[in-house]
């Protein structure tokens, strides 16, 4: 079912109901809509439809809210518009993403940000494995992921540029050390911040780690400030609950002894 009406002046509101419906009708049904000139699309009942977002690149920008849980590759080559779930997402999230946002209140699944070089996603909770993995800065563009509690092992795997940031928020005070491992493993690119206890050991061999710097707490402000407003939390608190530190690759070329040239 699809219902429309009238938004801002000069907008269109479209709302979609995903219950029931095969993830390429439903797609088709997103793409018609944004096709139409509607700067706001709105996705009830939504469980498991993958590619939600993907191929509107050619319209817009659009808003997306998806109510219930997408599947794969949510927001996957999305350019320049804006996805918010009101759950959780899983794997693939913002996968090849240019520009754009995507907000997710909830948690998010593996591979998010996969290759992606341009846009900001933000997570209010944990976020699975090879998150961050081939991300890469493209001309200006320059991706940011940010992570309100923690994630699992090969967090920004082979990336070659991009910000992430994991503030821990949720990690259990009693025991505030992240489990994840190979935490940069193959990078040769970007800088991960991670506030929470990290052990040496659990890096991979192409990074070291650091104290921030001004230059970076700036960088962390300006992220921290929006991830506070899209979860209506107050700024202050998610600023002083702890110290970040700086995770960045020694090399661009980690793996350069096994090539001839």
């Amino acid at each position: 079912m699809v219902r429309s009406g009238s938004g801002e002046v000069g907008q269109s509101l479209f709302e979609i109901d995903a219950k029931g419906l095969p993830y390429v009708d439903l797609n088709a049904k997103v793409r018609a809509a944004a096709a139409s000139g509607a700067k706001k699309i709105i996705l009830q009942n939504v469980c498991g439809q993958r590619y939600i977002g993907t191929r509107v690149y050619p319209y817009g920008p659009v808003e997306i809210e998806v109510y219930g849980t997408p599947g794969n590759d949510l927001g996957a080559f999305i350019d320049g518009h804006r996805i918010t779930v009101y759950g959780n997402a899983q794997d693939g999230t913002g996968n090849t993403m240019n520009s754009g946002e995507i907000v997710v209140h909830g948690r998010a699944g593996d591979i998010l940000g996969m290759s992606m070089r341009g846009g900001e996603i933000y997570v209010r909770d944990s976020v699975g494995y090879r998150v961050g993995i081939h991300m890469k800065e493209f001309g200006s563009k320059c991706p940011v992921l940010v992570i309100g509690g923690t994630a699992q092992d090969f967090l920004g795997e082979y990336a070659a540029g991009g910000i992430v940031i994991l503030l821990g928020l949720h990690q259990d005070s009693t025991s505030p050390e992240h489990k994840m491992n190979f935490v940069g493993t193959g990078m040769h690119g970007g800088t991960l911040y991670i506030r929470g206890e990290l052990r040496p050991q659990q890096l991979g061999k192409q990074v070291t780690i650091s104290e921030v710097d001004e230059q970076d707490q700036q960088t962390l402000d300006r992220y921290i400030s929006k991830y506070a407003a899209h979860f209506n939390l107050p700024k202050k608190q998610l600023a002083d609950s702890g110290n970040f530190k700086k995770i960045q690759p020694t090399t661009k070329r980690p793996y350069g002894h096994l090539y001839t040239h």
